[in-house]
Formats: C-alpha cells, sequence, structure tokens
C-alpha cells in the first residue's frame, strides 16, 4: 500500500467538551443480497448462498469521500494509475512506545476504511508513529471529550494533524471501482459465482462495453481467481452447458473444485457445475443410507453420485453429455469410488427404462421383511425433468405389490405465483396419477425474478409403476390441494 504525505502536518486545535460524534456511521458496509421469495404456502424453503458483487450502502455522510476520482467514469481499458487520489485525514502524532496501549481505547475513533494502515512512520520523526482517525467521527478535525480523556491517561496533546492521505488502485474495493467506472444511475454489480480459479459471471447488456475492464478488476481483488467467464448464451438443453467468454486472465477451464468434502475435475466450459446447488446435494445424499441404491439419471460429473457411493449406497449413474459421462469416470477414480458407480452414456429416458427397470425389477423381488434397501432416483435437469416422468408409466409391469417403490426426487423451474403447486399438478399430469397423498415440495433456489427452482420428492405411486390406473387416484386440475403434501423426512442442513 502506498501513502502519500505532505511535507508539514497542518495542526488544529479546535476542541469539543461533547461526546465523539457518532451522528456519522461507518461506511462501506457490503450487503450481499439473494433475491427470491417465499413460494407456495406448503413448499418447503431453504435457499443457498453463493459468491456475489455484493451492493455497497452508500455513505450518507460524505459519498466521495472514499470514492475513486471523477476522471476514471466511462474508463473500458484499465488503467490503474487514473484511480490515485489524495485525500485529508486527521492524525495524532504518539511515541512508538505506548502504540499498543492506546489503540484499544481509541478502537472506535481509529480510521474505519478496510485495507488502510491505522498506523504509519511520522515522516519527521523516527521515535513517533502516526495514527489515523476516522474523519466521520472526527469531521471537524477536533476530538471529542472521550477522546481527550484517553489522550490525558498517556499525557498525550490533544493535538489533531490533518494529513494527506494517498489513495490507489489498491485502496478501493471491486464494487466501489465498478461504481466508478460504469454510467451513472445504471446497476453496476452483478453475481457471479466461483469454480475453482475461475469467476463465471453473468452479465446486463448495458456492462457489455466494460466486460473486459470488470474481468480484470475481479482478478485483481480475489485473489486465487485467475480467469474470468461470462456466459453468452441460454444452458444448452441437450448436454446442459453454455457458451462462455473469456474475459481476463487464462483460457484453460479446466479446474478442481470441493463440494462437501469430496474433490471433482472438470472442465467448466462442456459441462455443467453450479457451486449454487452445494446446499440441495448435501440434503439429498443425507437422506441416504448405506445399502441404499442410487439412481442418478442426469449426473453431470457426480455431486450427487459420487457422495452417495462415499456413503457407502450402490449407485448407477448417467449421463447423455459425452464430456460428463468421462469427467464422472475421471472423478470416480478421484475420489476411489469407482466399483461402487456403475456410469452410463446415454438417454435419460432409455436409462430409466433400460438399467434402472432391470435394476428395480431385480432389487424388489429380492426384498425381505429383513432386509429392504431404499431406491432412490434422483433427476436433477429442472428444464425438462418432469417430462421425463412418463417413463414410469409400466415401469414396474408385474411386480408385485407391497414392495417398496423408489422414492423421486425430480427438479423443476417454475414462475408460477405459487410454484410448489404448479410443479406438483405438472409432475401428476406427466406421471398419469395423484400425488396428493405422497409427495413433498422443496424450495432448491431463486433463480431469477420470478423464477424458482423447486425439488418434488415422491414415493412411486403403484398403479402407473405396475401397469394399473386407479380413478380414485387420477390426478384432477379441478380440486385444489386438500393442505401441504406430505413430509418425507428430509432433513434440511
Amino acid at each position: 500500500m502506498k501513502f502519500g504525505f505532505s511535507a508539514r502536518l497542518l495542526k488544529t486545535n479546535h476542541f469539543r467538551t461533547a461526546a465523539s460524534n457518532t451522528s456519522f456511521p461507518a461506511v462501506w458496509m457490503l450487503l450481499a443480497q439473494y433475491p427470491g421469495r417465499i413460494p407456495g404456502s406448503f413448499a418447503k424453503v431453504q435457499r443457498n448462498s453463493f459468491f456475489t458483487m455484493p451492493e455497497t450502502v452508500e455513505d450518507k455522510a460524505d459519498p466521495e469521500l472514499y470514492s475513486p476520482p471523477p476522471r476514471v467514469r466511462g474508463m473500458t481499458q484499465l488503467d490503474r494509475e487514473a484511480f490515485k487520489r489524495t485525500i485529508v485525514v486527521p492524525v495524532l502524532k504518539v511515541q512508538k512506545e505506548i502504540i499498543g496501549s492506546l489503540l484499544k481505547p481509541l478502537k472506535h475513533t481509529l480510521l474505519q476504511r478496510p485495507g488502510l494502515k491505522r498506523v504509519i512512520e511520522d515522516p519527521d520523526d523516527e521515535n513517533s508513529r502516526l495514527v489515523m482517525l476516522d474523519p466521520h467521527k472526527i469531521p471537524e478535525f477536533s476530538l471529542g471529550g472521550s477522546e481527550q480523556e484517553v489522550l490525558k491517561q498517556f499525557n498525550i496533546p490533544p493535538v489533531v494533524s490533518k494529513y494527506d492521505l494517498e489513495l490507489t488502485y489498491e485502496s478501493f474495493k471491486l464494487e466501489e471501482i465498478l461504481r466508478a467506472v460504469l454510467p451513472e444511475g445504471q446497476e453496476v454489480t452483478s453475481g457471479f459465482s466461483r469454480v475453482g480459479h475461475i469467476a463465471h459471471l453473468n452479465l446486463r447488456d448495458h456492462q457489455l462495453p466494460y466486460r473486459y475492464l470488470i474481468g480484470q478488476v475481479i482478478i485483481d481483488k480475489n485473489p486465487g481467481v485467475t480467469s474470468v467467464v461470462n456466459k453468452t448464451s441460454i444452458i444448452d438443453s441437450t448436454y446442459r452447458n453454455f457458451e462462455m467468454e473469456v474475459l481476463a486472465g487464462e483460457s484453460n477451464l479446466v479446474t478442481k473444485v470441493k463440494e462437501n468434502n469430496t474433490t471433482y475435475e472438470l472442465d467448466f466450459s462442456k459441462v455443467y457445475w453450479n457451486p449454487r446447488l452445494s446446499t440441495e446435494h448435501g440434503r439429498i445424499v443425507e437422506l441416504l443410507k448405506p445399502g441404499d441404491v442410487l439412481f442418478d439419471v442426469f449426473a453431470g460429473v457426480g455431486p450427487f453420485a459420487i457422495p452417495a457411493a462415499k456413503k457407502k449406497c450402490r449407485v448407477f449413474a448417467n449421463d447423455l453429455n459425452p464430456e460428463s459421462y468421462t469427467w464422472l469416470l475421471h472423478n470416480c477414480k478421484l475420489n476411489k469410488v469407482g466399483d461402487k458407480i456403475k456410469a452410463f452414456n446415454m438417454d435419460g429416458r432409455d436409462f430409466l427404462l433400460g438399467p434402472v427397470r432391470e435394476e428395480l425389477s431385480k432389487g424388489l423381488l429380492l426384498q425381505t421383511e429383513e432386509q429392504k434397501p431404499s431406491f432412490h432416483i434422483v433427476m436433477n435437469l429442472p428444464a425438462l425433468a418432469l417430462e421425463f416422468l412418463a417413463a414410469f408409466r409400466h415401469l414396474l409391469a408385474g411386480a408385485a405389490r407391497g414392495a417398496a417403490l423408489p422414492t423421486v426426487h425430480c427438479y423443476a423451474f417454475s414462475k408460477h405465483p405459487e410454484p410448489a403447486l404448479d410443479v406438483w399438478q405438472r409432475a401428476e399430469a406427466s406421471l398419469g396419477a395423484s400425488l396428493r397423498a405422497c409427495c413433498s415440495v422443496h424450495a432448491v433456489r431463486n433463480v431469477a425474478p420470478n423464477k424458482e427452482m423447486m425439488c418434488l420428492s415422491f414415493q412411486l405411486p403403484a398403479d402407473p409403476a405396475l401397469g394399473h390406473q386407479s380413478d380414485a387416484e387420477a390426478p384432477s386440475d379441478k380440486q385444489p390441494p386438500q393442505g401441504p403434501p406430505r413430509e418425507q423426512g428430509a432433513s434440511v442442513p
């Protein structure tokens, strides 16, 4: 950190007898906002946190004090030297031997700016130090009564000096730089997620002219981030990946991430990975017990499958994307669970009607009263998964009634005012059976304004799965739900 100083310190001797001014609150509070609303009345709500560029609450006392200079407005190519500016702050001259004892009683009056030193060398006296004070607490460069009492105890003259403090690019926070550079009156912050060494953004149209500057500032202000990318298209509905542009840093997008004590490696440009689903992955795995069987229809690189295998479950994992399948196999070896996971590279319907049907048919026949492992089917393709529920009709035709049918965890997006009700009714229509008595709906996260990601969990009804249809259980869009769907014991971390 560089500090400039004036040729001499200007001393002031204006004292106040009142207590230290507290009408100027500490500035630069950071507020990370996670937009969203509570969905339908019978939804179980759990939000996931994720890394963001937080909003800044403006300093009401002097919003310009720590702001970058006006000349950086409109900058599209980063010029770090242009951010230099000098501000005047109050300081106390103190003998270096008593600095440690003085700081604690003055802690509420010290400079509150993160990243700036509170104690610096005195350019005129090697035996003294300059203690930086908060200009908002000492607005007229005069000390209050409480500060004077503290100084009196240490035999320090209550003299406040003015000090020229040079701020540089390194002095400013990420959001402050972006607020100073981008056009006034427009949104300047944008959520981004961290995937290993990669920062992933979804920039708005008005931010695109500044995208390369934004990318470089993110690298500068976030240790460990060496590549910044911006999504340039919607997620491909087939392989669940999207096109992206590297804004700054290295173009290598093969990265390593750790989630819920499990390590994954992946090529972020070719497979789907969302760090905001960490809590949801953990929630589902928590439902499983050793010996259970998990069928992961859209497995990706393994965030459900691998932790389940580490929990000594038998796992059948599938993904249509050849790249996801390759990285799934790689991560199985990386986590030493290759012998517990059988991996497939096929369409989700073919996986359900082939390996899932075959394994379920065998497993249900072998069930005994003493040994009834639970079967779980995870379908995490929220844009399309509800359509795949039709594959469960007649899936187990011929199986004996009374068998412990699998529990399905199906994900979906909803823009409906009551997303839980919407997802439930759409699932019934696709499945061709009522889920009134056997399902629960869990709110996973808010994806965008008025767009929720939901998880519908239900035990597969016997009639459609075994090849029958009961009029009493047929779905109806005329009857509203009678209270909340039944919870199935899901524990929320």
